[in-house]
């Protein structure tokens, strides 16, 4: 089994700064791409950011150049450092890994609980 726990969520004000923390646990083998998705009243979950095993990131058009996502392969964990953030940027952020639990395993999708983020004066 394994388990995905973000930290790092709150209130701040707009053009703070934000770190999010995603460790993934348990039985690991490998895993391929961990990604943060965020999910705002009425509206539908969304991909905010990537990072493959390899390191190549993806982010969505609306955070590219304030947000950063990077990981700790030693620690399996992934972290989206928020900065410049606006009202918008309000919603439950979500981690979620593409991992393999063994090494003759197919790949399986795992997702955090979510981390409330909250963009406010």
């Amino acid at each position: 089994q394994v388990q995905l726990v973000e930290s790092g969520g709150g209130l701040v004000q707009p053009g703070g700064s934000l770190r999010l923390s995603c460790a993934a646990s348990g039985s690991i083998f490998s895993i391929v791409a961990m990604r943060w998705s965020r999910q705002a009243p009425g509206k539908e979950r969304e991909l905010v950011a990537a990072i493959t095993s390899g390191a190549s990131t993806f982010y969505v058009d609306s955070v590219k150049g304030r947000f950063t996502i990077s990981r700790d392969n030693a620690k399996n964990t992934v972290y989206l450092q928020m900065n410049s953030l606006k009202p918008e940027n309000t919603a439950v952020y979500y981690c979620n890994a593409r991992l393999r639990e063994r090494v003759d395993a197919r790949n399986s999708e795992y997702w955090g609980q979510g981390t409330q983020v909250t963009v406010s004066s």
